[in-house]
């Protein structure tokens, strides 16, 4: 089958509640998951039933479709990118920030989706977002941003404080 063919062809997906998703092959590649699954399966496999996707419901999945439709054209990233720029910084695109602004269930679905669907790029972008909402707060303020209760012992909490000093900004 030609790249051409590949992008025009479209797949079903079916989130865990029996919701259906028809997409372009190409934007379902997007997960290495999805993209291994139809290489074993072969072509004729995909076309005749949809593919399931027991680890993530129909609002979330919609989600990562979403995702996946925009980045369609990005170019893969190399072993090597992957290992250098994604660990850097915690800089997010605007589209991608305007994406995460979700609540917080949501967020914690989609990062989890990622995960199981194997999309790096859509993980790192859920990860840094998380990473942005804890930069610059105290524990105490982590706490209540996710909603944490506490339940170390005053001596617990020192002693771990103790043991992280090196941790500290200072």
């Amino acid at each position: 089958m030609s790249t051409t063919e590949k992008a025009t062809q479209k797949v079903t997906l079916q989130s865990n509640d029996g919701s259906k998703i028809e997409v372009d092959r190409c934007v379902a590649e997007r997960s290495m998951l999805i993209k291994n699954l139809i290489e074993d399966l072969g072509d004729e496999s995909i076309a005749n039933a949809p593919i399931p996707i027991p680890n993530v419901n129909d609002p979330v999945l919609r989600k990562v479709v979403e995702w996946c439709e925009h980045h369609r054209n990005d170019p893969p990233q190399s072993q090597e990118e992957e290992n250098d720029n994604r660990k850097k910084t915690t800089d997010i695109e605007e589209w991608d920030q305007k994406f995460m602004q979700v609540d917080q269930e949501m967020l914690f679905e989609i990062i989890l989706a990622a995960n199981y669907l194997d999309i790096k790029a859509l993980l790192d972008v859920g990860c840094k977002t998380v990473a942005n909402m804890i930069k610059g707060k105290s524990p105490e303020e982590i706490r209540k941003t996710f909603n944490i209760t506490n339940d170390f012992t005053p001596e617990e909490e020192e002693q771990i404080r103790r043991e992280n000093e090196w941790a500290e900004d200072r």
